[in-house]
């Protein structure tokens, strides 16, 4: 692994593109794979997927490629896959009780460590045995377990008080499920996950699917 380097936004956003196409290669494949292998793999441009590995690993080698498992280790290293981020999760609904539950985001290093609601209604232990606290007890949570990432998860006319709150908390970086855009600091990251925007391209797709079949 390459010493880490301040890198840019895109380039976080594609990394776990990468390793989600390696680690689920099928078990026969090659030791080795060439960042233009990849590229093909993942429809992307072979310039852009070289430099990004570059940044991240030094492990490749001229008309050998990338030894595999390396590189795995490398990506997620580098992404802190491997040193676990607590969270908090605001919104305990159906979505926020999902993702409070889940335990594959042990895989990618994120611990969330309780949710937090302003209904009193939904407070106590969830199925997965973690606690569900009422949204005024967030500001001493956050400063007494010196937590950095929050999960929104409440409808859109609440996530930039929620999201305010949290930067107020101490909270550094943001992974956003409601559909609206957050005005956050410079120095705060807000990954928006935009349910509209995905279905869009995916009807998109369809629609010229159905239309080369006329």
């Amino acid at each position: 692994m390459v010493e880490r380097k301040e890198i840019s936004k895109s380039v976080l956003k594609r990394l776990p593109g990468y390793l989600t196409y390696l680690k689920n290669m099928p078990e026969d494949s090659p030791a080795h794979i060439s960042a233009t292998a990849l590229a093909n793999a993942l429809g992307m441009g072979e310039v852009q997927v070289r430099k990004d590995l570059a940044l991240v690993s030094d492990g490749g080698r001229p008309k050998i490629g990338y030894l595999r498992e390396g590189l795995i280790d490398d990506i997620e290293q580098f992404l802190g896959y491997d040193n676990t981020t607590d969270a908090v999760l605001v919104g305990a609904g159906k979505l926020g009780c999902a993702l409070l539950g889940y335990q594959g985001f042990d895989e990618y290093g994120l611990n969330i460590l309780a949710a937090f609601d302003a209904d009193e209604n939904k407070t106590g232990m969830d199925e997965s045995g973690k606690p569900i606290y009422t949204l005024d007890k967030l500001p001493l949570f956050c400063k007494t377990h010196k937590v950095l990432m929050g999960i929104i998860t409440v409808p859109s006319v609440h996530a930039q008080d929620v999201c305010d709150m949290m930067i107020a908390n101490g909270i550094k970086a943001v992974w956003n499920f409601a559909p609206a855009h957050l005005e956050v600091p410079e120095n705060i990251l807000v990954q928006t996950q935009n349910m509209a925007s995905s279905l869009a391209v995916l009807s998109m797709h369809l629609q010229a699917q159905m239309k080369s079949k006329d």
